[in-house]
């Protein structure tokens, strides 16, 4: 047998390394195919709920923000709810509100509710109002709470406190002026308006 000396054996090694070193490198280099996406091999018709691909033009006014305050339309259909919301009543020199003023806050500020949310600059205004005796400081004060009272309500059934404000008239803007009871009673109430623009 022959023998090899030790540097020729380093160097046959070495060579062999270095051969099955390149072939590793080429087949790094070509890597088995990627196949495609799954996506684009779905030939299945695409579910209803997916959304299909809409015009550049549609995209555009979809794209447009909402309108922050209503339209002349939806305006008449707010004041038409407005007008169908009874004023709240209280009681003597109180400021909560009782079953019947819940009743008639209830009625249609649902309704209300659910066409406000979509515009967010529109706002109504809260008039707090008390019969006249009292002084007018005492009076305002009490229109004021009677006001806050009536928004709570309103806030709690989802109308954002940000499109509500009070204002309280006191004794100053009365529905009757009689000097009795029955006519005290309809001036200590609440009344919802549509805030200036």
């Amino acid at each position: 047998m022959k023998r090899f000396s030790v540097p020729v054996l380093i160097a046959v090694a070495a060579v062999a390394m270095v051969a099955s070193g390149c072939h590793k490198k080429v087949a790094a280099a070509k890597p088995p195919a990627t196949p495609a996406p799954a996506v684009a091999t779905n030939t299945s018709p695409a579910p209803a709920s997916t959304p299909r691909s809409t015009p550049p033009q549609q995209r555009a006014e979809s794209a447009a923000p909402a309108p922050r305050y209503p339209d002349a339309k939806t305006r008449a259909r707010i004041d038409e709810l407005l007008a169908r919301i009874e004023d709240a009543y209280f009681d003597y020199d109180k400021h909560t509100l009782r079953p019947d003023a819940i009743k008639a806050l209830q009625a249609d500020s649902t309704e209300l509710r659910d066409i406000i949310v979509q515009y967010p600059d529109y706002k109504l205004t809260i008039e707090g109002h008390c019969d006249e005796r009292g002084s007018e400081e005492y009076n305002r004060a009490l229109g004021d709470a009677r006001a806050q009272s009536a928004k709570d309500y309103l806030v709690g059934v989802g109308i954002s406190s940000a499109q509500l404000s009070v204002i309280s008239y006191g004794k100053d803007k009365p529905v009757c002026e009689e000097h009795n009871e029955a006519c005290w009673q309809k001036n200590r109430r609440i009344h919802i308006v549509a805030s200036a623009k």
